[in-house]
């Protein structure tokens, strides 16, 4: 029996990999080369794991790479229990006992980690304890960092640090990213690449002159896979199944999500459970995996609404026709939103928010997958 070749909320790795040919590419050169990169793109893109498949090309050509997470780092004590992790599993020599390895490296930091070995993985856990003096915890995130520059020169090899949502280390402290770029630019043997969904916040730190990281790194935006790709992604993955969908029945499942990665898999996810092996998926069966899908989805959909202000709504409401200039006369009259200053705000906060994105020519359209058939289904006709 074949399991369903489509997967939505978790890494898309192997074969649900789609696309993302050129990025790809451009992504594992810079690494190979060295070359700081900033790669942006909302929620659910599939940005991280754009970056772990290239890490497993580059890793496989010799490069070294650690990976760290900073949206599970709430605090500095955990940012540097993170980093020492990445240091130790990922950049550090596989020689030697690892935990006699690690108190090696580790042994002229100001603060000095609990380190506990798991016995069902080998792998060594890593903690800091709170201290009344700050700038202790402070000076070893400092000597944490120049620790992959040490490692580089001392195996000959290239060495890349990878940081998921990197707008975090604002949250942790307003002056790290001058810390961090003061201790990245003396290792030219190291690459550095930084993974970011809050656009507006990434902006500052790498576009604004008067900031440390301006100019530092080559942008990549990640955008929507375009549809005729995706179209033909889902057509084989059904084909290699046993199934079969006709070229519009592919066409009609990507224009509702517009190649959204995480969206497009989902819709074809539910698709594909209601085609039978050995039979042909038709646009019916689409439509009513949506169904599906909005169902599974309505919780953080409503949510979405909820939070949303008064004048959020009516400009979603609006928007959930169509895209649109919202700033029109005609369109604010055709649609009863309030005066243009009102409309710029809530449109402002839905942007910030990936809720709504600007197309060009100025219009507006929903960017959140399936708010716009939901608030069809839920909203307008309730």
């Amino acid at each position: 029996m074949n399991t369903n070749p489509f997967a939505f909320g978790a890494l898309a790795l192997d074969r649900a990999f789609a696309d993302r040919a050129r990025e790809l590419a451009d992504l594992t050169r810079d690494m190979r080369n060295g070359q700081d990169v900033v790669v942006i793109a909302p929620r659910r893109y599939g940005k991280s794991s754009l970056v772990l498949r290239a890490i497993e090309e580059v890793v496989a050509a010799g490069v070294i790479v650690a990976y760290c997470d900073l949206m599970k780092t709430p605090t500095k004590e955990r940012f540097a229990a993170s980093l020492a992790k990445a240091i130790v599993d990922d950049l550090d020599s596989p020689v030697g006992q690892v935990l006699e390895r690690a108190a090696a490296l580790f042994r002229g930091l100001r603060l000095r980690p609990v380190m506990e070995l798991d016995p069902d993985d080998a792998s060594v856990r890593f903690s800091f304890d709170a201290t009344r003096r700050q700038g202790d915890i402070d000076d070893t995130i400092e000597e944490l960092l120049g620790l992959p520059g040490r490692i580089a020169v001392e195996r000959k090899r290239q060495v890349v640090l990878v940081f998921d949502e990197f707008q975090e280390v604002v949250k942790l402290d307003p002056a790290f990213p001058n810390l961090m770029r003061a201790v990245f630019q003396t290792q030219p043997e190291v690459g550095h690449v930084y993974l970011g969904s809050r656009r507006h916040v990434l902006d500052a730190i790498f576009n604004d002159r008067n900031e440390p990281f301006w100019r530092s790194a080559r942008r990549m935006d990640i955008g929507p896979i375009p549809e005729p790709l995706f179209a033909q992604f889902i057509r084989d993955r059904f084909r290699g199944t046993g199934r079969v969908i006709d070229e519009d029945v592919a066409d009609r499942l990507v224009s509702i999500t517009h190649g959204q990665p995480y969206a497009t898999q989902e819709l074809a996810y539910f698709t594909w459970e209601l085609v039978a092996e050995g039979s042909v998926g038709h646009v019916a069966d689409v439509d009513a995996a949506l169904g599906a899908v909005l169902r599974s989805e309505h919780n953080s959909l409503a949510r979405i609404w909820e939070l949303a202000t008064r004048n959020e709504r009516l400009v979603l409401l609006a928007l959930s026709a169509e895209p649109l200039n919202l700033y029109t006369e005609s369109t604010r009259e055709r649609f009863g939103l309030p005066a243009a200053t009102f409309v710029q705000r809530a449109v402002r906060a839905l942007v910030r928010d990936d809720v709504v994105e600007k197309e060009p020519g100025g219009r507006y359209r929903i960017a959140e997958p399936f708010l716009a058939e939901w608030i069809d289904l839920f909203v307008r006709s309730p």
